[in-house]
């Protein structure tokens, strides 16, 4: 029983000491894969450039259309070391066996790790007791997130589109042909998905998408059919439309871009900032007040029934304006990173000037959401519209981009 008693003591001083680490922003493990301590700084972490090469090169076959289980082939195929192996390369020791045979959860944790873009996260897992090994992980409203604490592998808005496209998981066909905009392509009137549709015996302009809640007019929507080949040339001409644009005069772009975030919207994220400026000053008055009267009832100057009922009012004012605070806060941020995001998109418009075709890659990293509207017939033409969401700057809204695209049946 003593020994329990200690050990048991021992375990809850060694969290606190690490709880008090991770808030302050320290690291609590070791670095992962492409990073290493830093031989000045035994708490820093620096780049270990040649398997910070490896990650990139993981996240950019991400981004080219690549499942983690594709990746893994690709890696193993080049003979790329795992993670274990290269650790014994650099030690001198002997590799282990298959030393090239990557695995899908590791590259899949690699994609879903936060800490490439140069950012730490604590807190990700816990043990119930000091008794148990078994760590279990922890919801992202637990985790602590200090943010540029050391240098980046992976930029944000690489780390962010992985993971939308993660959420949208691409499984090859049967006929083995894999959709370029395969998880892409929603239906403007009900929402879902549009699933691309193939087999063996289709040929290339065969291949179509259609609404997800369509079954043979028996589903709860329309099928919004739409080619492939059809859909290639509207987002290959909308991109052009764009860089074009931006090429012939970049300051009109963003002058456009701005106009299109309206001033309404300004005004608005202004007014929520200044709401959040009052709400935190509040927060902090019912601090003061709630000190004030918590000594008013230990000197007896309030009745307790009294500081009780005050101290709940308090207590309810400050949840519900710390949630305001949170939400209105969210708002601001999201918008402030939005005005940042145009040179974003604009180094991507640079790397891919003059394009021929598309790519997954290209696709990925232009693309956000492609909205197909249900066909009419104009003067005996069938004429589908087709909204194009792009990475960054949503919907750009300019004459060639707002024209119907028109397209057989």
């Amino acid at each position: 029983m003593f020994n329990d008693f200690y050990a048991k003591d021992t375990s809850k001083k060694v969290r606190a000491i690490k709880r008090a680490q991770g808030q302050a922003g320290e690291h609590l493990t070791k670095p992962p894969y492409g990073y290493i301590v830093s031989p000045t700084d035994k708490k820093q972490w620096i780049v270990d450039e040649e398997a910070a090469a490896v990650v990139k090169r993981i996240f950019d076959l991400c981004i080219g259309g690549k499942g983690p289980a594709q990746i893994a082939k690709i890696l193993k195929a080049d003979n790329v070391l795992i993670a274990k192996a290269y650790y014994a390369k650099k030690k001198g020791k002997a590799l282990p066996d298959s030393p090239y045979d990557w695995r899908d959860s590791t590259i899949v944790g690699i994609l879903e790790r936060m800490d490439y873009c140069g950012h730490t996260v604590n807190f990700k897992s816990y043990s119930k007791s000091h008794k148990l090994k078994k760590r279990i992980p922890t919801t992202k409203e637990q985790q602590a997130i200090f943010y540029n604490t050391h240098e980046a592998i992976v930029e944000d808005a690489v780390f962010e589109r992985v993971q939308e496209l993660r959420a949208n998981k691409r499984r090859p066909t049967k006929a083995e042909r894999q959709a370029l905009f395969s998880g892409l392509v929603y239906c403007a009137d009900c929402g879902s998905k549009l699933h691309f549709v193939t087999c063996k015996s289709f040929n290339s302009s065969q291949d179509h998408y259609r609404c997800a809640k369509y079954k043979s007019n028996t589903g709860s929507c329309t099928a919004h059919f739409i080619r492939e080949e059809v859909l290639k040339q509207i987002v290959w001409s909308r991109i052009f439309d764009v860089t074009a644009l931006f090429f012939d005069d970049i300051m009109a772009f963003h002058e456009m871009m701005y106009q299109q975030r309206s001033a309404e919207t300004e005004k608005e994220m202004k007014r929520r900032k200044r709401e959040v400026e009052q709400a935190r000053k509040r927060i902090a008055e019912l601090d003061r007040i709630f000190k004030r009267i918590y000594e008013d009832d230990i000197s007896g100057a309030i009745s307790h029934d009294r500081f009780l009922k005050l101290s709940a009012e308090y207590e309810a004012e400050q949840r519900e304006l710390e949630e305001k605070v949170k939400a209105d806060q969210q708002e601001v941020d999201t918008y402030e990173q939005n005005k940042s995001d145009f040179d974003s998109f604009a180094a991507i418009i640079r790397k891919y000037v003059g394009i021929k075709e598309l790519t997954p890659t290209i696709v990925n990293e232009f693309i956000k959401k492609i909205i197909v509207h249900a066909p009419e017939k104009v003067n005996g033409k069938r004429v589908q519209k087709v909204d194009i969401v792009f990475n960054f700057v949503g919907e750009i809204n300019f004459l060639s981009a707002t024209q119907p695209k028109q397209q057989g049946a």
